[in-house]
């Protein structure tokens, strides 16, 4: 009987025993990990997803859209002839006074110029199915014999339709049995920072890459010419990609890769597709791009300009100046002027006015929204032809500035900011080739051009007039700012 009582008693101890241990293991354990909230105390952050996804296969994949975009993506293999001077036995280390010069000269002769060739690499698109490629106007130029190959290897020569160099833009014609796969230009206004974008081509010569990343800004100005308006991305674009696509998620082109910082990491740009667009058509139809002209010279607003002029705020571009006999001219424009916009957008940079002048066909009409004295008008103006445009097609000769080795800039805030400048007037160079006639009398990147022969340079106009002016062996004298300091040097055209 007391057995029978007794052993009850022993189990529910038992159960009181374990269920203690068990809640003191459970309090250990929240000890050991932290407090433990809950949703009545505590509820989760708004942006935050309620479950993370297990699954890493749900992640999005550009696989199918690389398969369907990739065949449309060429690589260009160009060969140029180069020509270089060949080395002199009798030119020791004393130059000209070399005392020996004429002993070898007499037996070795003159040496004549040598030559070799150049290969060089680059991307492209198809964008018709008849074989017409885009790719960068700097992929090709100078090239003897352009090669395009295609996705599956197969290889044609292409022959170039046209190029323009201010957009370095390009379109080449190849000739292939049947129909091609290609692509089309979407709306590059639409892009939005942020927005997932593909760049495929040739980088470094490996052949077909893709890489990903997103739009990081718009509307970029790098300086490298009157027509810069660049879509910047961090997709990784490195040498080789050059002409190649920018694509969205829906498989357009938004952007032509042309550019690079090679001193940053996933930095890259691209020309917008609705200017590049535009340039093609040109192209194909007329081997040559036309551009619409205004004839204003403008520069930035600034508060200190607007408070000069009594105007509130700092919007628009200023009119410095109107060219005589110009469409602006004809349609009443006036130095003073402020623009405010063009064609129903608006203008908040410089590359505004150009762009979409430029972009608009000679003749059309256009309506500006200025500001004159404080009051808002409409005037419409009917673009002219670009006086410059019989020299932007592709048997155009080069410039003085090319046959000197230059490339330069008219000053901005943002080109100044970028050489570190004091002075607003004057062209700045931008790039001296290497061997050139500037590199040899030691012009630099970032020198300021302030005269030319003793003629003063404040615009670009200035310095392309003055350097036209120069003849061939005549001594060239150039005024240069470097730093705080002024320098003359001179060099010879030849």
């Amino acid at each position: 009987m007391r057995l029978s009582f007794s052993l009850p008693l022993v189990f529910v101890i038992a159960l009181s025993l374990f269920a203690l241990s068990c809640e003191r293991t459970e309090k250990s354990t929240r000890q050991e990990k932290g407090p433990v909230t809950t949703s009545e105390t505590t509820k989760p952050a708004a942006h935050l997803p309620s479950e993370l996804p297990r699954d890493l296969s749900r992640l999005p994949s550009f696989s199918a859209l690389v398969k369907n975009l990739q065949p449309a993506v060429v690589n260009i293999s160009t060969t140029s002839i180069v020509h270089q001077r060949q080395f002199s036995p009798f030119q020791g280390p004393f130059g000209k006074n070399e005392p020996f010069g004429e002993f070898f000269k007499k037996f070795f002769g003159n040496q004549p110029q040598g030559e070799y060739k150049r290969r060089g690499l680059g991307s492209g698109f198809i964008v018709s199915s008849d074989g017409y490629v885009v790719t960068n106007n700097h992929v090709v130029d100078g090239a003897k014999d352009i090669e395009v190959v295609l996705a599956d290897e197969s290889k044609y020569k292409a022959k170039v339709v046209g190029t323009d160099p201010k957009t370095d833009l390009a379109l080449l014609k190849i000739k292939a049995p049947g129909e091609l796969p290609y692509v089309k230009f979407g709306n590059s206004d639409a892009l939005e920072i942020g927005d997932w974008v593909l760049a495929i081509g040739n980088p470094f010569g490996l052949g077909h890459t893709v890489t990903a990343g997103i739009v990081s800004a718009k509307g970029r100005v790098l300086g490298m010419g009157s027509y810069d308006d660049f879509v910047q991305t961090d997709a990784p674009i490195n040498p080789g990609n050059s002409g190649g696509p920018l694509f969205n998620l829906r498989g357009e082109v938004m952007g032509v890769n042309t550019a690079i910082i090679a001193r940053g990491q996933g930095i890259g740009f691209a020309i917008p597709s609705n200017i590049a667009e535009n340039i093609i058509k040109q192209l194909k139809g007329n081997g040559r791009v036309v551009r619409g002209w205004l004839g204003v010279n403008i520069q930035e607003m600034t508060p200190e300009i607007a408070e000069g002029l009594g105007v509130k705020g700092d919007k628009g571009v200023l009119i410095a100046g109107v060219t005589p006999g110009s469409p602006a001219a004809k349609a009443g424009l006036k130095r003073g002027d402020i623009i405010l916009s063009l064609g129903g957008k608006k203008i908040t940079k410089l590359t505004d006015i150009t762009i979409l002048a430029a972009s608009s066909a000679p003749g059309t009409t256009m309506r500006l929204q200025v500001l004159r004295d404080g009051k808002e008008m409409n005037v419409d103006v009917k673009l002219g032809k670009f006086p410059e445009s019989k020299s932007e097609n592709a048997t155009a000769k080069r410039s003085g500035a090319e046959k000197l080795g230059i490339r330069v800039s008219g000053i901005t805030p943002e080109i100044a900011e970028k050489y570190g400048l004091d002075v607003d007037t004057g062209v700045v160079i931008t790039a001296v080739g290497r061997g050139s006639a500037a590199a040899q009398v030691g012009l630099r990147r970032g020198d300021v051009i302030l005269e030319i022969n003793k003629h003063a340079i404040k615009t670009k106009s200035d310095f392309v007039r003055e350097i036209n002016k120069v003849k061939k062996g005549a001594s060239t004298l150039f005024l240069i700012q470097r730093g705080k300091n002024t320098i003359f040097l001179a060099l010879r055209l030849g």
